[in-house]
């Protein structure tokens, strides 16, 4: 069926949207694709569906094709098996959580571990009903703090989930691999350029987990990679400890007047001018700087936490999240200082910390560069004074080991696989072995050869659907708007019928019916516009192919654009069907 732009329910628009903060959101809105209703939530429009529609065909495609079977679970779901699994507590603030007129408990889905597992549950009891892999595509929820970016971070997103269900490790390894390959044909046949990086599980749990990136300046996830072919998400790289330092030439600490010194290059100056070293200047790297943070935990309760780590690094406050999680990091504040008095802001130390498991004083947990015998300047928790010379496994110890400083280029990779080099993504697909955590809570068991009932171990693999309409927007997009690969766009042909000419619309209406009767998507803009109306909107709209019939009908011709090329040719308009047949269906 030809669609006509007189018809289409659509309306492009001139500005970019107030809170259009990357190039996908801006042109997915003013393209008419979706329309803003609440911060992280959206309408999908005709065009927009379309290309939803397309893109959730070719999950569904593959997945099929791996064997695994599509189902459906509601979005409304009760609280019990969240409870059961501990996750009513632990998503925290990020649950959409409501009660019904009995005041009975539910949530807005997130993730459905726990009803594809019930299911299972349900139906299954044999070894022979395994190995099982179920998926659905769904709309889920989740109250994101800070949603951004359109359709990349919102509060209301579709997404593939798929689990599957296995006797042993051996057979969750067999499954976690066959869906890692037909997510890699996934995402070749949405065109992105992606990388598969190690990750962490965070509030899904599990063992081995992986990451799919789509390599885009503005991802929200920074990722590494090394020339050996290590990779991860910053999240998920893990420093090995330094090597131990022989400190028996080190003198005693002593404190020291540092007046004038609040940052780390000043206390630097200071110290290599006040208190030079023997061997070589001191550096930022030779400050232990200690950060104090407050977590929030699911429970609500709130605990302090220490973070001592060389003075030349930050802590990466993503790293951190991730480190921490369920509980979420909150500032140190004021009120925070007067209720640890012993913590002096600014010149915070080692001897002020500690024993925080018992409920006094601070955790305190250190970077992987702070082990036995490294030699440091830090606080003297005193006002102006530092201590030099402080010796870990001596002087000090900490509660732990918490790798959460800034990655950097150049860092070495943790496989001994060569230097670091930073890049960004957005996270197109996440897979996971979650092993047996939801089975043994809920209680999936089954019978193994021998009669014995055994613990189902269980993966779990995700797709960001409507993610990926931005991701494949924001990777092929141009300064005109929006451009579409073939398999995704909402319409192969955008037929333009310019001028005023009678004849120039009776061939746009002969053309257009051709094609659609040979199975070409076609969008006919028949409107009486301008042609550098309909121009811009083509280009704005980003379907793959656009026709011109105009003026140069008058002399048989009609003019073919490619909107990814910006290639212009003029083709006989007896011979244009054919041609773009031809364009649509290479031959070969």
């Amino acid at each position: 069926m030809i669609t006509r732009m007189t018809e289409l329910f659509v309306r492009t628009l001139r500005d970019d949207p107030a809170d259009a903060e990357v190039p996908s959101h801006r042109w997915l809105v003013r393209a008419g694709y979706i329309r803003r209703v609440a911060p992280g939530i959206y309408s999908w429009l005709p065009l927009g569906l379309r290309v939803l529609h397309k893109i959730e065909a070719i999950v569904r495609e593959e997945m099929d094709a791996m064997g695994a079977q599509e189902v459906r679970f509601p979005a409304l779901l009760p609280r019990e098996p969240y409870e059961q699994t501990n996750r009513w507590t632990e998503y925290g603030p990020n649950l959409f959580r409501l009660q019904d007129r009995k005041r009975a408990d539910l949530l807005l889905g997130p993730t459905h571990e726990e009803m594809f597992t019930l299911m299972v549950k349900d139906l299954y009891s044999s070894y022979k009903d395994l190995p099982l892999a179920l998926y659905q595509i769904q709309t889920k929820y989740r109250d994101e703090a800070r949603p951004r970016a359109g359709l990349l971070r919102g509060r209301e997103f579709v997404m593939k989930d798929s689990y599957s269900f296995d006797l042993d490790d051996a057979g969750l390894e067999a499954s976690y691999q066959r869906h890692r390959v037909t997510y890699q044909r996934i995402f070749d046949r949405l065109g992105l350029e992606y990388v598969i990086v190690s990750a962490t599980s965070g509030a899904m749990g599990g063992s081995a987990s992986e990451e799919f990136l789509a390599l885009a300046d503005i991802g929200e996830d920074t990722f590494v990679r090394s020339p050996g072919g290590y990779a991860a998400n910053v999240e998920a790289v893990r420093r090995p400890l330094a090597e131990k330092q022989d400190a028996a030439g080190v003198g005693p600490a002593h404190r020291e007047d540092t007046p004038d010194s609040p940052t780390i290059e000043s206390l630097v100056a200071l110290s290599n001018a006040r208190f030079p070293r023997d061997d070589r200047p001191w550096t930022a790297a030779d400050t232990l700087k200690n950060v104090i943070v407050m977590l929030s935990h699911p429970d609500g309760s709130r605990t302090p936490l220490a973070i001592g780590l060389p003075g030349d690094r930050e802590v990466d406050m993503k790293r951190l999240e991730a480190a921490v999680e369920p509980a979420e990091v909150q500032p140190f504040g004021d009120a925070e200082f007067e209720a640890y008095p012993q913590l002096v802001k600014g010149y915070i130390g080692p001897a002020a910390l500690g024993l925080g498991e018992d409920g006094e004083g601070v955790a305190y947990l250190t970077d992987p560069a702070v082990v036995e015998g490294t030699r440091w300047i830090t606080g003297a928790n005193e006002p102006g004074r530092h201590v030099y010379d402080l010796v870990c496994g001596r002087d000090f110890t900490s509660d732990g080991v918490l790798d959460v400083a800034e990655i950097r280029d150049g860092d070495p990779a943790p496989d001994g696989s060569g230097p670091l080099t930073l890049a960004r993504g957005i996270e197109m697909g996440h897979i996971f072995q979650l092993g047996r955590k939801y089975a043994d809570a809920l209680g999936l068991k089954v019978l193994d050869p021998n009669g014995k009932l055994v613990t189902v171990t269980m993966g779990s693999y995700g797709i960001g659907c409507s993610r990926a309409v931005a991701a494949v927007a924001e990777n092929t997009c141009d300064e005109k708007g929006l451009v579409w690969p073939r398999n995704v766009a909402p319409y192969d042909v955008h037929l333009l019928a310019t001028g005023k000419d009678a004849a120039v619309f009776a061939f746009a209406e002969e053309l257009s019916a051709r094609l659609d009767a040979a199975g070409v998507a076609v969008l006919l803009d028949d409107r009486k516009a301008s042609p550098g109306v309909k121009f811009n909107d083509a280009e704005l709209l980003g379907m793959p192919t656009a026709v011109v019939v105009g003026r140069g009908l008058a002399d048989g011709v009609v003019e073919v654009r490619e909107r990814a090329s910006g290639e212009k040719v003029e083709v006989a308009a007896d011979d244009v069907f054919e041609h773009l047949l031809e364009v649509l269906h290479p031959a070969g």
